[in-house]
């Protein structure tokens, strides 16, 4: 599956960004599909990430790391081959360039569970 990201930008601390993933190839439908930031300097972080889970109403589960439980919020539209994710209340700490991308493990909360990957998109968030 091939993966890009969009939606950055510079915006002020407390502001909104909704970042979207569009995947071009295989149905998404099956496939958990994370975010991840790399800020400055830094190693790839992972953010959030939604996977199947035939065990709830909506056929889906949702994780999200400690910094953005609360704020952000990933969702996926799988006829659409989209997951997004909105991003609230954001904080300097959030600068970054955030990639999508795709793994086949259901609980793929590292980066090594996944194997595809978008370019970026770059947050700015000034204070």
């Amino acid at each position: 599956v091939q993966l890009q990201a969009s939606g950055g930008g510079m915006v002020h601390t407390g502001g909104s960004l909704r970042l979207s993933c569009a995947a071009s190839g295989p149905k998404i439908v099956t496939l958990t599909i994370g975010w991840f930031r790399q800020g400055p300097g830094g190693g790839r972080e992972l953010v959030a990430y939604t996977s199947r889970d035939d065990f709830t109403r909506d056929g889906l589960t949702n994780t999200y790391s400690d910094s953005a439980k609360g704020r952000f919020t990933i969702s996926r539209d799988n006829a659409k081959n989209m997951v997004y994710l909105q991003m609230n209340n954001l904080k300097p700490e959030d600068t970054g360039v955030y990639y999508c991308a795709a793994s086949g493990l259901t609980r793929a909360s590292t980066r090594l569970n996944y194997g595809s990957w978008g370019q970026g998109t770059l947050v700015t968030v000034s204070s």
